[in-house]
């Protein structure tokens, strides 16, 4: 059975930091494409950063430069850096993973940015 349990959001100020974490179970990440999404008020879920088997990475246009997508393969943890935090990153994180052509998501982190 695959799992994903996000961990990690909270209220930070502008300009602030903070560190999402997704563990997995019933998967090795390794193994997936996985990523993470959000989704903010009224909006639609949309692409934050995907992390490849090999390890290349990429990012929305606007998260690019302050977001990191990493895993530890020891964990089988992946997470998202954030920094520079701006009120527009105001949204419910999603981890994922691509497994066998089926979607996988966690149940969301709430990362809120205001002053």
């Amino acid at each position: 059975q695959v799992q994903l349990v996000e961990s990690g959001g909270g209220l930070v100020q502008p300009g602030g930091s903070l560190r999402l974490s997704c563990v997995a179970s019933g998967i090795l990440f390794s193994a997936y494409f996985a990523g993470w999404y959000r989704q903010a008020p009224g909006k639609q879920r949309e692409l934050v950063a995907i992390l490849s088997t090999g390890g290349s990475a990429n990012y929305a246009d606007s998260v690019k430069g302050r977001f990191t997508v990493s895993r530890d393969n020891a964990k089988n943890t992946l997470y998202l850096q954030m920094s520079g935090l701006k009120p527009e990153d105001t949204a419910v994180y999603y981890c994922h993973a691509l497994v066998r052509g089926m979607n996988y998501w966690g149940q969301g982190t709430q990362v809120t940015v205001s002053s």
